[in-house]
């Protein structure tokens, strides 16, 4: 079974340019059962990282996320599978299932 790294980046506040979208919070519970059930034979491990709160343990990879973010470079909520740039700001469920597929 093929195992996949999924982690969200996000904070308690809506980012200021995905107004009306979820929060990355309910980005992330959203996506564990969306991912589970549409690909079953893959194992998930889920992590969701407050880009305003988590700051200690993170690696130099999450760093360099959380300071893009903080320099409007991305926007959040933000999505890695496997240490690779899935999606950011406005999550939507094609550009998730277009890289599981291709990957």
């Amino acid at each position: 079974m093929e195992k996949v790294s999924v982690v969200v980046y996000g904070a308690d506040v809506v980012c200021a340019s995905c107004v009306n979208a979820p929060t990355s919070r309910n980005t992330y519970d959203w996506l564990q059962p969306l991912l589970k059930r549409k690909y079953p034979e893959k194992q998930f491990e889920f992590t969701y990282i407050d880009i305003e709160k988590d700051m200690e343990n993170l690696s130099d990879h999450d760093q360099q996320y959380i300071e893009r973010i903080q320099e409007d470079e991305l926007f959040y909520p933000l999505i890695t599978m496997n240490d690779e740039y899935v999606s950011d700001g406005y999550i939507q469920l094609k550009d998730i299932t277009k890289f599981m597929d291709t990957h």
